[in-house]
């Protein structure tokens, strides 16, 4: 049986590649194969071998299959700004189809857990009027929200996952990851979240002072997700 799940976050910024990484880390720690993709991402550094984002290469790092930086970052843009003004500065037309053939690829090679991890939160721009979220919509995949907890995050969350919804998609779970530990009332906070999101929680991941996927994955549990992962 072979699962995959696109992962979004309430805003930029909020650790959804820490948490992707991590949730990839702990499906491997149970055996599971994986995989991954993100298809664009803004920011990349200039190196011998081209454009490398390091939120792509971390989940490269965690990808048991044996996939190359361009199937898990097609597009990939220099400048850190929204994706859909770099690639218009770069002259590339980005576009759901330009997006999801490559993730098929990978999708198809058949890993046992695969992520999709977006770009910034729920509605990131793309050409004409289309956006990010149309991409698991075209995909058909379940979501996994990354709240970044700080001051205002359930506003966010609650509006993420109404957007979901209202796109015809499941929420399958959500992660709280603590950016600011400072945050007032945060057990309260992380309450309030969990009686206002329609899915299960699959971690509270503290702010780490070393936040590797194998010290993430401590903090998550992918057995919410359903009797595949309840081993």
């Amino acid at each position: 049986m072979a699962v995959a799940y696109f992962v979004t976050g309430t805003d930029t910024e909020i650790g959804k590649t820490t948490i992707a990484a991590g949730l990839l880390h702990r499906a491997r720690s149970q055996g599971l194969s994986t995989a991954a993709a993100k298809p664009v991402a803004s920011g990349c550094d200039e190196t011998v071998d081209g454009l490398r984002n390091s939120d792509a290469l971390a989940l490269l790092g965690e990808c048991s299959l044996p996939l190359s930086y361009d199937e898990v970052n097609p597009l990939a843009f220099a400048p850190a700004i929204a994706p859909h003004l770099a690639a218009r500065e770069a002259g590339v037309r980005l576009d759901v189809d330009a997006l999801a053939a490559p993730v098929r690829r990978v999708l198809a090679k058949g890993a046992d857990f695969s992520l999709v991890e977006g770009a910034g939160g729920w509605r990131v721009p793309l050409a004409g009027q289309a956006n990010l979220s149309d991409l698991p919509a075209a995909l058909g995949l379940p979501v996994i929200l990354v709240v970044g907890v700080r001051l205002g995050c359930i506003n966010h969350a609650v509006l993420t996952a109404e957007a979901i919804a209202r796109d015809g998609l499941t929420l399958a779970g959500w992660v709280a990851n603590v950016v600011d530990p400072q945050t007032s009332r945060l057990e309260e906070n992380l309450a309030t979240l969990a009686e206002r999101l329609p899915a299960p929680c699959l971690g509270r991941v503290p702010r780490l002072d070393q936040a590797t996927p194998s010290a993430v994955a401590r903090h998550l549990d992918l057995a919410p997700l359903g009797e595949f992962f309840r081993r």
